[in-house]
């Protein structure tokens, strides 16, 4: 049973109680309360106290109850501000472990959200599209079914190479950038192709798979996008197997949805026209992402994982 203090009500009646010299076990019974807490107040106004004073007395030493809050030093401030800028999570700043955090990962969320660092500069939360969403694209029939990919690769789940794929759309929807996600290693790679149509998407993807070493990848994951309809030349010509996404099922797709959120994020809004930047622009903003640490890497950064499995050269021509 969860123990409730006095309230004033029960005060004065015990302070009634205390001048007509009432036993405290009668006015505990009465009250329903322990004797010792009757006690208590019978010692205080023994002094010639009143029930008010005994109140006010009450509410200065609850003041001191409770832990005291945790004042997080200014260079420990400095510190976790300047890896929000880069894009660091308050748990990937606890959890890599770099430099010494006084508080826990839910203390920093808290700090967040009460307003002592800027919360803006965190990753987005919530849902885009309410429950019940009916999805209206993507219903071409040329696709090749995700479910396919379970059979072809029985260690899909633990095997390096899987790409997940999409396109992310600038201003009025005329021009785009192709996001490709290694699954193992998160590892985002930002190709910019001439336009948005699915000649220009096959083109950008060909000239980039020029550059990778054969069979490094496996296969890859795409929306229903029509952007993708030329599917079969872009597998063909670079012998690797390309799967598609049920329609308005994201979450089959769930990093390559989540790192696109982060591009957009990191510099590349829906508001920009991709047309007026370069490759080495997007790049760079796909490379800032790689170079933070996740915690589901165990506080790796995407590249430091990708590295394991390619040397630095290849990597050069990769991303």
């Amino acid at each position: 049973m969860t123990y409730t203090h006095l309230t004033p009500n029960e005060l004065v009646i015990i302070e009634a109680y205390f001048h007509q010299e009432t036993p405290v076990a009668f006015v505990a019974k009465k009250l329903k309360r322990g004797r010792q807490a009757i006690y208590n107040v019978y010692h205080f106004l023994k002094q010639g106290k009143t029930a008010l004073e005994y109140l006010e007395q009450y509410k200065k030493n609850k003041k001191r109850c409770g832990r005291k809050p945790i004042e997080i030093p200014k260079a420990e401030k400095e510190y976790i501000e300047d890896k929000t800028t880069q894009g660091w999570t308050p748990d990937v700043i606890v959890g890599r472990g770099e430099f010494s955090i006084s508080c826990s990962v839910r203390t920093l969320y808290r700090r967040f959200k009460n307003g002592e660092f800027d919360q803006s500069k965190l990753p987005m939360q919530g849902k885009r599209k309410p429950n019940g969403h009916q999805e209206r694209r993507g219903k071409q029939a040329f696709k090749r079914n995700i479910a396919e990919r379970e059979t072809d690769y029985a260690s899909f789940e633990t095997e390096f190479g899987h790409l997940e794929g999409d396109t992310i759309v600038g201003v009025n929807h005329k021009s785009a950038v192709i996001t490709l996600v290694e699954r193992l290693s998160k590892v985002i790679i930002a190709l910019k192709p001439e336009g948005r149509k699915a000649i220009d998407i096959e083109k950008a993807t060909n000239t980039w798979f020029q550059s990778v070493p054969k069979n490094l990848f496996k296969s890859i994951t795409f929306d229903c996008g029509k952007e993708f309809s030329n599917w079969k030349n872009i597998s063909n010509t670079n012998d690797i197997a390309i799967y598609f996404a049920d329609p308005g099922t994201p979450s089959q797709r769930g990093l390559n949805e989540h790192s696109n959120g982060l591009l957009r994020k990191d510099g590349l809004p829906k508001e920009m026209d991709f047309n007026q930047v370069n490759q080495d622009f997007i790049s760079s903003v796909a490379s800032k992402r790689n170079h933070i640490p996740r915690k589901s890497l165990n506080y790796q950064t995407p590249l430091e994982v990708f590295l394991s499995y390619v040397n630095e050269e290849q990597l050069s021509r990769l991303i």
